[in-house]
């Protein structure tokens, strides 16, 4: 799909030409960014929803393949190894490597409590004040899982997730081995974790499960394009929103 290598290429370009080259612009991305990993869980969970049967009396779903495939990834994302030894969900992992590093939890701490009180995206996202381009990026990303078929969340899932972050991680851990090793341990952590788990087995599985979905009609193709266009449109939009909020922030301070 000619447009979507096309928005890749402008993603990419753009955060090449933006690089977090402080440690302060790292602590505020990290702090944004965290929104990503988390609705991220959320994108997951309704693909693990639609392809699984996680309701009880159980019974079997359709296609074996792309059940064990989303049950493969879910395990990794909800319950992957921890540096310190045991397992975390790549969001638990994430939060510690915020909080060793010494960036602001304060804001997704906040939005948890919000989900966890009123259990529903709709009515925590109305109460929330949030930062406007995460809230725009956020309501995208529940668009999906709200309104969207099974299409256009796997095609967002993969296009708009998977097949990017590699890219997008990689010049970050190279940043980090030059840093103090203890602070950023468990940030490098997940950034390689998240590397091995895109690059090696979850976005092959994913281009995997949007081919079986997608088969041959054109029609859900062509579903699957449009959504992705609109999942890397919200990407590039909200990482030049966090571009712009650090450099007003380094501006004023």
């Amino acid at each position: 799909m000619e447009s979507l290598r096309l928005l890749r290429k402008e993603l990419l370009e753009r955060q090449m030409a933006n690089q977090l080259g402080s440690e302060e612009a790292l602590l505020q991305f990290m702090s944004n960014h965290v929104f990503a990993v988390w609705d991220f869980q959320s994108l997951l969970k309704a693909l693990q929803q639609r392809l699984t049967c996680v309701q009880v009396p159980w019974a079997p779903t359709s296609d074996r393949e792309a059940r064990r495939l989303i049950n493969e990834i879910v395990l990794d994302e909800e319950s992957g190894p921890h540096p310190d030894g045991g397992f975390a969900s790549h969001f638990e992992l994430y939060l510690d490597a915020m909080k060793k590093a010494g960036a602001d939890t304060n804001l997704i701490e906040e939005w948890l409590k919000t989900i966890e009180n009123s259990r529903n995206f709709s009515t925590a996202i109305a109460s929330t004040n949030l930062p406007s381009h995460i809230v725009k990026f956020l309501k995208t990303t529940f668009s999906f899982i709200d309104n969207g078929s099974l299409v256009s969340i796997a095609s967002s899932f993969l296009y708009g997730r998977e097949d990017i972050i590699p890219d997008l991680f990689r010049q970050l851990v190279e940043r980090l081995i030059h840093e103090d090793p203890d602070k950023w341990r468990y940030f490098k952590f997940y950034l390689e974790e998240h590397i091995h788990c895109d690059e090696e087995k979850h976005g092959p599985a994913a281009e995997r499960l949007i081919q079986r979905i997608c088969g041959n009609d054109p029609i859900r193709w062509a579903e699957a394009e449009n959504a992705a266009i609109v999942a890397l449109a919200a990407r590039i939009e909200l990482w030049d929103a966090m571009v712009a909020s650090h450099v007003e922030h380094s501006v004023a301070a």
